[in-house]
């Protein structure tokens, strides 16, 4: 692996499914253009809105959705990471999954989330995400992507179970994709926080493409698109607005970090 730009994209989606692929097609033709070997799209980035149309629309998201990264990957030449998109789990509910894929367009990792966000937040907001999705099944998904790495892949909310990138790491992950919808109740509070403490403990690096701003009339997101670095340090920060941002991956810099941190080969516990 060598020395590489990596983008994470920042959308406001919204329940049109045309509408955010073209807002995703604009973000990763910037990306592209600015020099990014891998980019990383949000969780959620083709639709964003009621439960009722999500389930309605998600057989024709389900089958789109592939053809439209695998179809944009072959055009820019990249590595694109579809951050996560509704696909049917055969049961009357939908996985939300996560693709990679490669400058082929072929696919080199599927990961359907496993922690699935039913929580009751201050002020009557509430999610119970586990009413129309079915948590993954599957193990860690580490992708062995050549010349970008080991790509560790999960979703949003799993950034809570410090076990799952432990797992990762395991399987010699170097960057940890944590594509989100955090919410702005929360993100406020736990969203960086958190996102440096799995690269901190993890010796690795993070990419954390979100969502942003208001979807629909009811959801409101915490934006702040993270990449950062296996020290924790914060590379780039998209903020509150829709775009990009960008910053390189640099195995020496990985090797650095583990070497003068050995943390992960002093465990103990396993």
């Amino acid at each position: 692996m060598e020395s590489y730009r990596a983008a994470v994209a920042q959308m406001n989606s919204q329940p049109d499914f045309n509408y955010n692929l073209e807002q995703a097609y604009e973000e990763v033709r910037k990306a592209a253009k600015g020099g990014a070997r891998l980019v990383a799209l949000p969780e959620n980035f083709v639709f964003l809105g009621s439960l009722e149309a999500r389930m309605e629309q998600a057989e024709e998201i389900g089958k789109r959705t592939p053809d439209f990264l695998k179809d944009t990957a072959q055009e820019f030449g990249i590595y694109l990471l579809g951050g996560s998109y509704p696909t049917p789990a055969g049961n009357g509910k939908v996985y939300n999954c996560s693709l990679l894929v490669d400058p082929e367009g072929k696919t080199l990792a599927r990961y359907n989330k496993i922690h699935l966000f039913d929580v009751e937040l201050p002020e009557g907001e509430s999610y119970r995400e586990s009413d129309y999705v079915e948590s993954g099944k599957n193990r860690p998904v580490v992708s062995r992507a050549g010349e970008i790495g080991n790509i560790g892949m999960s979703i949003c909310y799993d950034l809570r179970f410090p076990e799952l990138y432990r797992s990762l790491t395991e399987r010699q992950a170097d960057v940890l994709c944590v594509p989100s919808a955090f919410t702005a109740t929360t993100g406020r509070d736990h969203w960086k926080p958190l996102l440096r403490a799995r690269a901190i403990e993890n010796t690795a690096y993070v990419l954390a493409p979100a969502q942003t701003g208001t979807h629909g009339k009811k959801r409101t997101t915490h934006g702040h698109s993270l990449i950062v670095d296996p020290w924790g340090e914060v590379l780039a920060d998209a903020g509150k607005e829709v775009g990009i941002a960008t910053a390189v991956i640099d195995p020496s810099r990985l090797k650095e970090v583990r070497r003068r941190i050995p943390s992960l080969d002093h465990r103990k516990i396993f």
